[in-house]
């Protein structure tokens, strides 16, 4: 929500107006005009902090702590706007958080149409006896190479090591940071995070005795999953020492040493780590950067004996998404995202993944999309969290309290037009006779979505869901 291309002013010296009433009531001629940009019908109040709401039938408001916050908010133009001054506090969101999103994403100046440039000139009458912005106490600052191993650790515990707490808050009761598999849309998240992790486990044909590794494990959901249901040996990498820490306690109390281990480790360093079974990657690989993906894939074959079965699972971005996706929500471009959530992070399109893979030498048996799971496990993760609004904020700082449920309400909005996706890739080393033996029908699900009895190319059984 600012001030766009249209809004051309010639002025070369801005003046404020001093005095707090005349600065009061411009504030107020602005609010005017902005309610006019968003669309009918939006659901959206928009109001200063001393002001009556506006709407009456609104299901939400945003409220502008005042003609200084209102300034900063629209100038300088900027995409990232609305989102930093939601961070700083300049705004607050009340109500339906789904609703002022949506409205913010569909804010458009050129309905103003001839008042464009009365709205310019009010705003630089605003800006001028505004003070500077406060600047945000929680932001990226990274340096080094781009995707160097020093840089890639810091962009991640930027991430991560927030708190386990907090994470606690408002995931599953696994604290699987991922998209969740729904039945249906009345699915508990818990239940949904336990179906996907059995799916994985399925696709990737685990049975005991098996070697499992997951890259970006986290706080250890699937390798504490595959080991107990699965009967595996299963191995977890993460950068994170606050997920690495969780992981190895809940792996104690669950008496799961001689079958399960998480350790700090780069996907750089798995010389020598393997062979293994069975892969997966899951939430990791938007972390890598493009021009590191060859090299990643080329780790992640290194790793797997012959004819071993790998499953990447990964965010993506869509090069023909009907959405207007906001730039703050880009990754990769040093944006809103790039600067206060996922430092580094980059997409991929699912046609470029697959491209990777293949020259990196995996043979391609299956894609699945789980666009609609992951709009579905947002819609509960923001939930839980405004539900535990209290003790989040004792946690962490507001700041980290605000990024997580703006961006993550944001996001959803993403999964649901189409502009990102999520998919899960299931790949295979060649084996020493060229491709695998494969059955005619996908092995993780038979007649009603069951396990077949048999795990690929006729091996012995898969297990069952646990």
């Amino acid at each position: 929500m600012a001030l766009h291309d249209g809004a051309h002013c010639t002025a070369t010296r801005v003046t404020g107006d001093a005095a707090p009433g005349r600065r009061l009531v411009s504030a107020r001629q602005v609010l005017t005009l902005l309610r006019r940009a968003l669309p009918s019908g939006s659901g959206l109040d928009l109001s200063l902090a001393d002001d009556a709401p506006q709407g009456r039938t609104a299901t939400a408001r945003v409220v502008i702590a005042g003609p200084d916050a209102l300034a900063r908010m629209l100038w300088p133009p900027s995409a990232d706007a609305l989102g930093e001054a939601y961070l700083r506090g300049d705004i607050e969101i009340e109500g339906d958080i789904w609703a002022a999103v949506d409205a913010g994403r569909s804010f458009d100046l050129r309905r103003l149409g001839a008042d464009l440039p009365r709205l310019a000139r009010l705003v630089l009458r605003l800006r001028g006896g505004a003070g500077p912005a406060p600047e945000l106490r929680r932001r990226a600052r990274l340096s080094g190479p781009r995707h160097s191993r020093a840089r890639d650790l810091a962009a991640v515990r930027f991430h991560y090591d927030v708190g386990n707490e907090f994470y606690a808050l408002w995931l599953d009761r696994r604290l699987v940071y991922s998209c969740a598999y729904f039945e249906t849309p009345e699915t508990s998240l818990d239940d949904a995070q336990e179906a996907k992790l059995d799916l994985i486990c399925r696709k990737l044909g685990l049975k005991p005795g098996m070697r499992l590794l997951d890259i970006g494990c986290g706080w250890g959901s699937l390798v504490l999953y595959a080991a107990e249901h699965h009967g595996v040996e299963a191995t977890g990498i993460t950068l994170s020492a606050a997920q690495a820490e969780w992981a190895t306690a809940e792996i104690q109390r669950r008496r799961l040493e001689d079958r399960a281990l998480v350790a700090i480790r780069d996907y750089r360093d798995l010389g020598g780590f393997g062979p293994f079974d069975a892969v997966a990657s899951i939430g990791m690989f938007e972390h890598v950067g493009r021009e590191r993906l060859p090299e990643y894939f080329r780790a992640v074959l290194g790793t797997l004996r012959p004819g071993g079965l790998f499953l990447n699972h990964g965010i993506a971005t869509t090069a023909t998404g009907g959405g207007l996706r906001p730039r703050w929500l880009r990754f990769g471009d040093g944006g809103f995202i790039g600067r206060y959530v996922f430092p580094d992070g980059e997409l991929v399109t699912v046609e470029d993944a697959i491209g990777f893979t293949r020259r990196a030498g995996f043979e391609l048996l299956d894609v699945q999309s789980l666009r609609p799971h992951y709009a579905l496990t947002l819609r509960s993760w923001v939930e839980r969290l405004e539900a535990s609004a209290d003790r989040a904020r004792e946690l962490v700082d507001e700041e980290v309290f605000r990024t997580w449920r703006i961006y993550m309400a944001t996001a959803r909005r993403g999964f649901e037009d189409g502009s990102l996706d999520v998919a899960q890739l299931l790949l295979a080393r060649l084996g020493a006779d060229g491709p695998a033996a494969l059955p005619l029908r996908p092995w993780w699900h038979g007649a009603h979505g069951r396990p077949l009895e048999h795990g690929p190319g006729g091996r012995s059984p898969v297990g069952s869901p646990g």
